[in-house]
């Protein structure tokens, strides 16, 4: 069953078409992230979900909602947690988390939920002492007392460092367990290579791809082989190989289709000189390297 469902949405601000006839739909219990440069008619579409922006044409619906008549009974379901938010400096942790909890017919335990974002040592502490990090918890916290079905999340992890990042992603993978459905926003790609179920791709207002992300990254097909160039040796000195060989200056990457034959050539071909193959590897493309030929292909 889909929690969100949008149908040929549309957004213009004059000439400019900001969503241009975007569809896509997101099944309950899933992750799904919505990526894009700045521009790309993101903020724009979450905002149309969230009921916080009207739309020009298209069909919306979000838990059985329709988000610009849904009123109180549609946001009772939802959390939101914005990239940035304002607080009321004065109020401590604890009493902020509680606040927002009374907003909402059945909300969580507002201590679990600050255990459980990482604040429990801060819980006293007033919002105006807390560092960049831990407001981007407490926006977590808020967003999660209300015990929503749908989370809207838009750059959950932005100024965490690498132990509180993968300390959100585990909260997000564990709240994907309990049955939240969530619509990721990311700037991060490995962040939504881990994360989401299916990711879309907005450019220019237009949805240019949709899928899982290994399915993305399959249809990208060719893996890259990467080594320094031996001293001694030049780009033209190497063997022929059925991929692309690039040098960038003296690291030589390869894109190629059929990484098992060149890279038996490429060795094979020093051995019978007696060198050695320094940094060598061999990587299949990440979910970056697919959007930013996705994002690319317009000014390309």
């Amino acid at each position: 069953m889909s929690a969100v469902i949008v149908a040929g949405l549309c957004k213009h601000y004059g000439a400019v078409k900001a969503v241009d006839e975007v569809s896509f739909t997101v099944a309950q219990g899933e992750v799904f992230a919505l990526l894009g440069p700045n521009g790309a008619g993101k903020t724009t579409t979450v905002e149309i979900l969230e009921g916080h922006r009207s739309r020009d044409a298209g069909q919306v619906s979000v838990l059985g909602f329709d988000p610009a008549t849904g009123g109180r009974a549609y946001r009772e379901r939802i959390g939101v947690v914005l990239q940035e938010a304002g607080f009321e400096e004065e109020f401590s942790v604890a009493e902020l988390v509680r606040l927002y909890a009374g907003f909402y017919p059945r909300p969580r335990d507002p201590d679990e939920v600050i255990e459980q974002t990482g604040l429990k040592d801060k819980r006293d502490a007033r919002v105006r002492t807390l560092s960049g990090g831990q407001r981007r918890r407490l926006d977590l916290a808020l967003g999660l007392v209300g015990a929503p079905e749908l989370l809207f999340l838009d750059e959950p992890t932005t100024g965490f460092d690498p132990s509180a990042r993968h300390h959100a992603w585990e909260l997000i993978d564990g709240l994907r367990s309990s049955g939240t459905t969530i619509l990721l926003t990311t700037h991060y790609m490995d962040e939504a290579q881990h994360l989401a179920d299916r990711v879309a791709v907005l450019r220019e207002g237009r949805l240019v791809a949709i899928g899982a992300p290994d399915t993305l990254i399959a249809a990208e097909g060719a893996s890259v082989l990467s080594f320094r160039l031996p001293e001694g040796t030049v780009p033209a000195d190497l063997p022929t190989l059925t991929g692309r060989a690039e040098a960038h200056g003296p690291v030589v990457s390869v894109q190629t289709a059929q990484p098992a034959r060149d890279m038996h050539v490429l060795t094979g071909w020093a051995l019978e000189r007696g060198i050695e193959l320094t940094s060598l590897m061999l990587a299949r493309p990440s979910l970056e390297d697919v959007y930013l030929d996705l994002v690319n292909e317009a000014t390309s």
